[in-house]
This record gives C-alpha cells, sequence and structure tokens, in this order.
C-alpha cells in the first residue's frame, strides 16, 4: 500500500482544497508482464505484416535469382541451430533464477548472448554474401521482402542481446532483487518469442523457398 500525505491548512488561513500524495512508489502486480504481454502482440502484428508482404512478393524475381538460387540452406539450418539453443540455454538461466543461483545464471545468460552472437554473425554475413553477388533488397520485390523480413527479426536479436548485456550489468551491481528478476522474465517471453517467429521464418522463406 502506498502511504498517503495530506495536508492542512494553518489556523485562520483560507483553506485550500486538501492535496493528496503518494510519497512512496507502488508496482500492480503482475503489471509488467501484462504490459510486456501487450507489446508481444503488437509486434506479432508488424511480423505478420512482413509474413504476408512476403507471401505476395516472394515469387516476383524481376529477371533475378530466385530463393533457390542463392539462399544457402546447410549455413541457415546452423544458425537456426545457435538460435534454438539460445532459447534453452535461457531457460536454464531462468531455472537458476528461480533458486537464487546469481553465479550459475549469469554463466547460463553469458552463453545465450555468445549464442545470439553468433546467430547475428552469420545473418550478417549472408546479407553480404548476397549483396556481394548483386542480390541487394534493389534487385527484385522478392529480395527487398526478404531482406526486410530477416533484417526486422535480426535487429530485435540484436536489441534482445544488448538488453541482456544491460540486465546483466544490473544483476551483477544490485543481485537478483525482484525487479531484476521481473525485467528477466520479460526478457525470457521476447527471446522465446523471437524463436518462435525465427522457425517460422526459416519454415516459410527458406526452406519453401530452397526445397522443390
Amino acid at each position: 500500500m502506498s502511504e498517503l500525505s495530506t495536508s492542512y491548512p494553518a489556523s485562520g488561513a483560507t483553506a485550500p482544497p486538501l492535496a493528496f500524495y503518494e510519497t512512496t512508489e507502488s508496482h500492480v502486480p503482475n503489471g509488467t508482464l501484462l504490459g510486456f504481454w501487450v507489446y508481444l502482440m503488437s509486434d506479432c502484428l508488424i511480423f505478420a505484416c512482413l509474413f504476408a508482404t512476403y507471401g505476395v512478393l516472394g515469387r516476383e524475381y524481376a529477371g533475378g535469382p530466385s530463393a533457390a538460387e542463392v539462399l544457402e540452406l546447410p549455413a541457415v539450418a546452423v544458425n537456426t541451430s545457435l538460435l534454438l539453443l539460445s532459447s534453452i540455454t535461457y531457460g536454464f538461466a531462468v531455472l537458476e533464477m528461480q533458486r537464487d543461483r546469481q553465479r550459475s545464471m549469469m554463466i547460463w545468460l553469458a552463453i545465450t548472448g555468445l549464442l545470439g552472437a553468433g546467430f547475428i554473425t552469420l545473418e550478417l554475413r549472408e546479407f553480404a554474401h548476397l549483396i556481394s553477388i548483386g542480390a541487394g533488397p534493389q534487385r527484385s520485390a522478392f529480395l527487398s521482402s526478404f531482406f526486410t523480413l530477416v533484417g526486422t527479426h535480426g535487429l530485435h536479436v540484436t536489441c534482445g542481446i544488448l538488453w541482456l548485456i544491460v540486465l546483466m550489468t544490473q544483476v551483477a551491481k544490485k543481485g537478483l532483487i525482484p525487479a531484476n528478476k521481473r525485467r528477466l522474465m520479460c526478457l525470457s517471453m521476447f527471446w522465446h518469442f523471437l524463436d518462435v517467429v525465427w522457425v517460422g521464418v526459416f519454415s516459410f522463406v527458406y526452406l519453401m523457398g530452397v526445397l522443390p
């Protein structure tokens, strides 16, 4: 409960309206998690629009290369494995957090960040390769929609890695206080959400585009 303070006028003075104000911060239980679910739903709409755009434009090659000609499925399979493994390691970090084992939790978080960084590195390598062979986003509608969809997901993963670094710094300074646990749970939801989106990207863009 927040403490309320009331100010009263001095004797004989004209009484102004009573003023009430909070002297302590209050936080609605589970309010942050609920708000973060609302954010994730808005992110779902963004990716739904990008998937729909790719579904319409994914076969518009404009005389340029097709998905089967430029996308390397083995490399993407390795990339997918890195991101899926990072989701598992984050799950281990959450288990350690619930047991108040800060040291082991930080180790699992560091492994998660490294796997995410490996994912981004391979994705940037793929983009650089496509641009070097003349298959940049300006080449065709297919490539424009491809770079936009995959690049937006990669940007989300990059933001997740930066968020992870910030949280690890906060935990190192203040420990596993309730606020940090709440933030770690929000990042967990975000990270697993990106995994689900990538499974859709891998299936819809890469598998359907490369396999006959």
